[in-house]
């Protein structure tokens, strides 16, 4: 794939951290600024509802992604050492996405309003309980009390790809999540052409290209090299000195 292609994970998460950042500038805006705040308790209930997309975007994913490229982000450091990290950015992403999906729900109670009846909170739910399995699964095959070698080298590419396929149903979750909501909003008078509409969708956009960032850095390698049966140059009477020439190897 990525590989195939040339190409190096470096730029694409340089590419991923600054749209992580442009995403979690936009959703406190939208939930600070134009929703109000943020509150645990409150007599006006949006304000609990606002912590869910800010925990769900920069606890959730944005945390959860940080875990996936730790391997590029850091590709010398020693492996235990990133896997360990890697371990802990998930739990704490599983966490705050768990203390989100409890305000989505306290939300919902006290404002008198049904509970998982839409495609969102399925998923959502869905998406959480799988990203569990998996944490939990990680944690006993690669790191305590570890599973034989063979079975982890047997593992590993299920891991990854299952770990893969539950970020992409995390990504499209919250981006049904930012749908729902904004028409919601509009069904409620907000306007449909103003400053929040565009702001809820463009961070939207942000997110799906940050997913793809990430998934970009997380299947390429973290060095390219050479296309197998070729070879530098070494000298052509000083020409090939100056110039990147390449001839296959017999």
């Amino acid at each position: 794939m990525a590989a195939g292609l040339g190409v190096k994970a470096a730029p694409f998460t340089y590419v991923a951290h600054a749209l992580a950042v442009a995403a979690a500038v936009m959703v406190l805006v939208w939930c600070i600024s134009f929703r109000g705040g943020l509150a645990f308790e409150a007599d006006n209930k949006n304000l609990i509802f606002n912590v869910h997309p800010v925990l769900m975007l920069i606890g959730y994913i944005i945390l959860g992604s940080e875990a996936i490229m730790i391997y590029k982000i850091f590709p010398k450091l020693n492996h235990d050492t990133t896997k360990l990290i890697h371990l802990i950015l998930h739990a704490i992403a599983i966490v705050l996405g768990a203390v989100g999906i409890y305000c989505a729900f306290k939300f919902h109670n006290e404002s008198g309003i049904a509970n998982l009846y839409s495609l969102h909170s399925w998923l959502g739910i869905g998406t959480i309980s799988l990203y569990g399995i998996q944490w939990i699964f990680g944690f006993v095959a690669f790191f305590y009390p570890g599973a034989a070698p063979h079975v982890r080298r047997g593992a590993l590419p299920w891991h990854v790809l299952f770990g893969l396929f539950v970020y992409v149903l995390t990504l499209a979750t919250a981006e049904l999540g930012l749908l729902e909501k904004l028409t919601f909003l509009q069904s409620s008078g907000l306007d449909k052409y103003g400053a929040e509409a565009f702001l809820v969708n463009f961070t939207g956009l942000v997110v799906a290209l940050f997913g793809a960032a990430v998934v970009v850095a997380a299947v390429a390698p973290a060095h390219v090299e050479e296309p197998e049966g070729y070879a530098p140059i070494p000298d052509l009477g000083g020409y090939g000195d100056k110039h990147n020439f390449a001839i296959a190897a017999w």
